[in-house]
């Protein structure tokens, strides 16, 4: 299926660049060379998007290949200097929450929710997800990659905890949905950055649209061990608490299973 010979004028109208190419290996690196190399032809908000990407990546190195048309892969710049260097980590979670709520716009009638600390899911099955990247040359400049499962058939799916719009019987307006996005990530960027040093402007919003909170998990934490409790929360950094017979614990990273 071939770009929109229309355009992306809802996106247009909320990001300062949109930078539409017909196939590429990675939206990430892309925009992460391409702003290094001209900061200033570079503003918050720029994008760079494909439905056609074709050596994705994932959280944890992990790849993510889709058959061309159908996926929808963008990256936005994010500039965040406003931000206080300790509230940096709920960028992610804030990209993860933008996108839940571009995706349940579009699926109604669906069980829509965000997956700590970013994936979204539709049913309980994942239709997106995110990676954040901080430029090399700019710690105040991130960029925030996105992938979303939309003309995908239930025979393309990867795996069986996968969906899709086409699976669903839906078809994705990804204007509308790039637009979404596009306006949660300015407006709770801007909210974090007003607040200073405080999580109050988000940490409600994103911990009520996170069904990770209360549910039974097993996590992989980077350092090979499991936690396996009950996640409680985020605390006020972002990070999910996980409650064992022990004690409890805030995780800053880590592979989320929820344990059925």
């Amino acid at each position: 299926m071939a770009l929109s010979p229309h355009g992306y004028p809802l996106a247009a109208a909320v990001s300062p660049r949109v930078h539409v190419v017909e196939t590429i290996d990675s939206t990430n690196a892309k925009l992460l060379a391409d702003a290094a190399g001209d900061p200033d032809g570079h503003p918050h908000l720029s994008l760079v998007l494909t439905r056609d990407q074709r050596a994705g990546r994932g959280r944890l190195d992990r790849t993510w290949t889709t058959p061309p048309g159908t996926a929808l892969a963008v990256s936005v710049l994010l500039r965040v200097s406003a931000v206080p260097a300790a509230m940096r980590g709920w960028i992610p979670l804030i990209a993860g929450a933008a996108m839940t709520r571009a995706v349940a716009a579009q699926l109604s009638g669906h069980d829509v929710a965000l997956k700590w600390p970013n994936d979204v899911l539709v049913d309980g099955r994942k239709i997106s997800g995110i990676l954040a990247e901080v430029l090399p040359s700019d710690p105040f400049a991130v960029v925030v990659g996105a992938g979303v499962n939309t003309a995908m058939t239930d025979a393309d799916l990867p795996i069986t905890t996968a969906t899709s719009f086409a699976a669903l019987g839906r078809e994705a307006d990804e204007d509308r949905l790039l637009a979404d996005f596009l306006t949660g990530l300015r407006d709770r960027i801007a909210a974090l950055a007003v607040a200073g040093g405080r999580s109050d402007a988000v940490h409600a919003d994103i911990q009520e649209l996170c069904a990770t909170v209360g549910s039974d998990v097993r996590v992989s934490l980077p350092d090979g061990t499991t936690l396996v409790g009950r996640a409680t929360g985020l605390d006020a950094e972002g990070r999910l608490l996980v409650r064992t017979a022990d004690a409890e614990t805030a995780v800053a990273a880590g592979d989320v299973v929820h344990v059925r």
